[in-house]
């Protein structure tokens, strides 16, 4: 005859550290509810629960409609240092997505964020700094960033966090600088970023100098980028090991040589003949960069006067199967065969 017993063990799909979801739209409301409770430990389940949905679009247009960011933004204040970490971990999923980034704009989620740059918590900044980055993929997003106010402060943190958290910075900073550099200038981001690529770490290179990229759109970049002598390190770096180190480094020449003390500052630096070599390399963003690199060189006269024994190169880059690097081509020959 069969007995009854019950199991002193959970099933083995419950996981007790997380809320019980309940059934179909009544999921997110019970969580949202769950998340302005008065019991810690309730509030730390649902965070969990949240972690798990916001991979969905779907569920981040519904809990952003249901008031979920503002609970949210209340959490990032909590004293318990989980539940900001969770809370800080739910918002940089939500800002993978097209829908979680236009809320953080809505409900001003940038300036709530803003005040865990000081958290004492590691995995909390690196959580804050990875919603930023996500956000600043979005041009919206990178402006509300700018107009936040939080540059200079982003540009102060590049020196005190650890690579890992600086990788993102870096990344925040490359789309935010696209949108304004004037603060991240006046507060001797230059200088910073001439450190950065110096680093042992090969991210950190490449990342420090495809920010360089934004920072040298504005003249004033590019005249900073002269002052304090950023252009030999770019020239060394050239001959980096990396592909995509050499392929920023060559972007940040091209832009930091538009002005007449940038290409004599290249040219004194020698940095014609390791980007001749980057363009026989198999990676077409090393290939076009250094193409445009070069025709920026050969607008000096003295640079003209060395590729004018190159043009040969030039012309089988002519035959590339990128239409971009063709257009390249065709205008470096111009410039390096132009006569006055």
């Amino acid at each position: 005859m069969a007995h009854t017993r019950i199991s002193k063990y959970l099933p083995p799909d419950v996981n007790p550290s997380q809320a019980a979801i309940a059934y179909g739209c009544r999921a997110l409301p019970k969580l949202n509810e769950e998340l302005q409770s008065e019991d810690l430990l309730m509030r730390q389940k649902a965070l969990m629960a949240l972690c798990d949905l916001m991979h969905d679009p779907e569920h981040v247009y519904v809990a952003i409609h249901i008031g979920c960011l503002e609970s949210l933004k209340a959490l990032l204040k909590d004293t318990n240092d989980m539940v900001r970490i969770k809370t800080t971990e739910v918002l940089s999923i939500m800002a993978t997505h097209n829908v979680g980034r236009d809320g953080f704009l809505e409900h001003d989620i940038i300036h709530a964020l803003s005040y865990l740059l000081n958290d004492p918590q590691p995995t909390c900044r690196e959580n804050m700094h990875l919603a930023f980055k996500h956000l600043a993929q979005l041009p919206a997003g990178a402006q509300g960033i700018v107009s936040s106010g939080l540059i200079p402060s982003l540009v102060w943190k590049l020196q005190r966090e650890d690579e890992k958290i600086q990788a993102l910075l870096l990344d925040t900073l490359a789309a935010c600088l696209m949108e304004d550099a004037t603060e991240a200038l006046a507060s001797c981001v230059v200088p910073f970023l001439k450190e950065k690529l110096l680093s042992t770490n090969s991210d950190i290179r490449a990342k420090a100098a495809r920010t360089l990229i934004a920072v040298s759109i504005p003249l004033e970049g590019k005249n900073q980028v002269w002052q304090h002598d950023v252009i030999p390190i770019l020239a060394h770096l050239l001959k980096d090991k990396v592909d995509e180190v050499q392929a920023n480094t060559a972007g940040a020449l091209t832009y930091a040589t538009v002005t007449t003390k940038g290409k004599y500052a290249a040219l004194d630096a020698e940095a014609i003949r390791p980007l001749l070599e980057l363009l026989h390399l198999s990676s077409s963003k090393v290939r076009l960069n250094a193409i445009k690199a070069l025709t920026m060189l050969a607008e000096a006269p003295e640079g003209r006067k060395l590729l004018q024994a190159h043009v040969p190169t030039f012309r089988a880059l002519e035959k590339d199967a990128s239409a971009a690097m063709r257009q390249a081509a065709q205008i470096a020959i111009q410039v390096i065969e132009w006569k006055p």
